[in-house]
């Protein structure tokens, strides 16, 4: 973990007794919502903040007066790219905390190159990714999407049971791809319930599936085996359509497909055959394209539940991630290691 008491010079952030200057980056409707008036003051208890409106780009007039002067980049939803060309503009530059998810979209690797502290508030995110998760397997396995739509047709008494044999939570099995922050919190929210929790990572060891509480095997067995399938792998090159037509076709008739992670972790042509079919459930927050055309037949497909990527934080659940992206500076300027401090090395498994 790096600091500001692992090797760097605490005079380049602190001279002459002066606090650190942070300069904001991102879209200003999400600076709204992600820091509010009391978030503002609490960083102003820290740090200097010549400008509270962020910079949408290192271009406008703005970026030249500010970031010869920043110490630290606050940024967000649409942040500008961070190139080295940026990174000449700003020499005192000691820390970059995202108050979002992902920071490959807009850090290049001549942040780590000049030991720049990267920070990310995913964890912060994964929070309601998983609630969202949560929720989405309760309902599935209870078979709340399909009896909602026979309830809508026959409009009266059923013996549901007899029409969905073997609805309920108790004892299914739920498999989770990806032990990552996402899947780590969803695997915490699931211990309360009768499941059997299935997990595919090759990045996770017996040990800490062991710790976990979960089963960890291959992903074939995992979709075989599973009810409810959540995907929570990053995209990478190697997890592009990792479940084709093939292990797509090894789901069990009936079971569900939950995707909050990427629609590229999906071969989407593959999918819609069989949700045309009728053979899976579908709970789809993402997809590929990330904005359907308005002629996607997964907009009216009955068996799909679909949503426009809104599992993340959104509204209310924005200020968490300013409250850790704060959080986060308050441990830079103190000296200390940050929590969620983002390695170069890290970067080919994260999202």
């Amino acid at each position: 973990m790096h600091g500001l008491t692992s090797g760097r010079d605490p005079t380049t952030v602190r001279r002459m007794g002066q606090r650190p200057t942070v300069v904001l980056a991102m879209v200003p409707a999400f600076a709204q919502e992600v820091l509010d008036a009391e978030l503002l003051d609490r960083l102003g208890e820290v740090c200097e903040v010549p400008d509270p409106d962020p910079l949408t780009t290192f271009e406008e007039p703005r970026a030249h007066e500010l970031l010869p002067a920043c110490d630290i980049l606050l940024t967000g939803w649409g942040c500008p790219t961070v190139d080295a060309a940026t990174l000449a503009r700003a020499p005192r530059l000691r820390a970059i905390v995202h108050a979002a998810g992902t920071v490959k979209t807009h850090l290049g690797e001549a942040c780590w190159q000049r030991g720049i502290a990267v920070s990310s508030a995913a964890a912060a995110n994964a929070i309601p990714v998983a609630e969202y998760t949560l929720a989405a397997i309760l309902l599935a396995n209870k078979r709340i999407f399909a009896i909602q739509r026979r309830y809508r047709e026959v409009r009266g008494f059923r013996w549901w049971p007899m029409e969905f044999p073997g609805l309920g939570n108790y004892r299914k099995t739920v498999g989770l791809v990806g032990a990552s922050q996402v899947g780590r919190r969803v695997i915490e929210l699931l211990r309360p319930f009768d499941f059997r929790v299935l997990v595919h990572d090759p990045y996770l060891s017996p040990q800490e599936a062991g710790a976990l509480g979960v089963t960890s095997v291959d992903l074939d067995d995992l979709l075989q085996r599973s009810d409810v399938v959540s995907l929570h792998a990053p995209a990478l090159p190697e997890t592009h359509h990792m479940l084709d037509r093939r292990r797509l076709a090894l789901m069990r008739d009936g079971a569900t497909l939950i995707n909050t992670a990427r629609g590229w972790l999906v071969d989407g042509d593959a999918l819609a055959d069989e949700l045309r079919r009728g053979r899976l459930e579908a709970v789809l927050d993402t997809t590929e394209p990330e904005i359907l055309p308005p002629e996607s037949e997964l907009y009216d497909l009955p068996n799909v539940f679909l949503t426009p990527h809104v599992a993340g934080a959104m509204g209310a659940e924005t200020r968490r991630l300013g409250e850790l992206a704060i959080e986060e500076i308050a441990r830079f300027v103190r000296g200390e290691p940050m929590r969620f401090e983002i390695r170069s090395a890290d970067l080919a498994r994260l999202a």
